[in-house]
């Protein structure tokens, strides 16, 4: 697969994971030390890939000094930007004018918000070798329903392309990447809104092209919400999906340069310390996700959670399953928990309440 172009969808506003989505676009999110995007530009060049068009939208111009060139990964990057959100199919269509490649050649497509360990490589390799107009990554969940599904025949040929339902066929489900031959990308209107999981997909399936499925069951994790972007970062860092882009070996938890760890706090879970923050003795830091220059006093308890760039977690404070926005403080005696949600620069005084709503 010499040369190998992808196009990774970037453009979403990220609303649930607000707020930590509210400075930062969610690719850029701090995720095992470095941006997520940086575990998908890594993966992508080990199975081939050359070079990468970004179709962005959303704090478009954040990206390009956040990876600029792309040589740092062994990658040649391009930015395409919608004025206007135009829908995935859009999107993609409009990333698709940064593309080199010729009409029947295999183009790789990302989303900017799924961890998974499949083997991409051959995913294109089965394309190309059916002659396929697109190939869908599918992947099994226990519960299909919060899902649409995709049913596939014997060879492989997807049947449909459903919306959520309460009884589903099957348990497979569309995870996100798709390997499309560039003629097909090239049909999608130009300049119009298009969504490839409600037109496209059904459209070529109606049409008789062969639409195919790849179907696996390795890691797999739309990071979308807190929790999982939070599981997403701690399986990253404990080793439970290798990344080539992880910033030191597997282990219970993980402190870039400039952190201050005390050797008598307790800090496990595949926890991520980001850069300048500092974990005081006494404290309990597990599976949680710590942005740069974040606080966590001694006798404090930050336990599945994400705390944002410059936050403070005061002494006797307890956060569990929440999010603590940029620059917030959390005043001692504090319990947050049950997806409790703290905004940018909001202090929560010293006293002993507990959460359960945004704050």
């Amino acid at each position: 697969m010499p040369d190998l172009e992808a196009i990774l969808l970037v453009g979403g506003q990220g609303t649930r994971l607000r707020p930590l989505t509210l400075g930062t676009p969610k690719p850029l999110l701090p995720t095992a030390g470095v941006p997520f995007l940086a575990h998908q530009l890594a993966r992508a060049r080990s199975f081939g890939v050359r070079r990468i068009v970004f179709a962005t939208s959303y704090k478009a111009s954040m990206f390009e000094p956040a990876f600029g060139d792309g040589s740092a990964f062994g990658l040649s990057l391009e930015y395409m930007t919608e004025e206007t959100p135009l829908g995935t199919g859009g999107a993609i269509r409009n990333a698709a004018e940064a593309l080199t490649c010729g009409p029947s050649d295999p183009v790789l497509v990302l989303n900017g918000d799924i961890l998974s360990g499949h083997d991409i490589g051959d995913q294109v390799r089965h394309h190309v070798s059916r002659g396929a107009s697109v190939t869908l990554h599918l992947t099994e969940v226990d519960d299909p329903t919060r899902f649409g599904c995709v049913p596939t025949d014997d060879e492989g040929r997807v049947t449909a392309f459903l919306e959520k339902t309460p009884n589903p066929i099957t348990n497979r489900i569309n995870a996100g990447c798709y390997v499309f031959t560039r003629s097909v990308i090239d049909s999608i209107p130009r300049g119009e809104v298009v969504s490839v999981e409600r037109e496209t997909f059904p459209g070529l399936i109606e049409s008789g092209e062969l639409v195919l499925g790849y179907a696996d069951r390795t890691y797999w994790l739309d990071v979308g919400t807190p929790a999982a972007f939070v599981r997403g970062s701690r399986d990253l860092v404990l080793g439970r999906l290798a990344s080539p882009a992880l910033p030191g070996p597997p282990g219970e938890y993980l402190a870039l340069d400039g952190a201050r760890v005390s050797p008598e706090a307790k800090v496990n879970g595949g926890s991520a310390i980001g850069a300048g923050t500092v974990v005081e003795a006494g404290a309990v830091v597990s599976g949680s996700v710590l942005s740069d220059g974040c606080v966590v006093h001694s006798g404090a308890t930050v336990i599945d959670s994400a705390v944002g760039q410059g936050a403070r977690v005061c002494s006797g404070a307890v956060v569990r399953d929440a999010v603590i926005g940029d620059g917030a403080v959390v005043g001692a005696g504090n319990e947050l928990q049950h997806g409790v949600r703290v905004w940018p620069n909001v202090e929560l005084p010293e006293r002993a309440v507990r959460y359960s709503t945004d704050v």
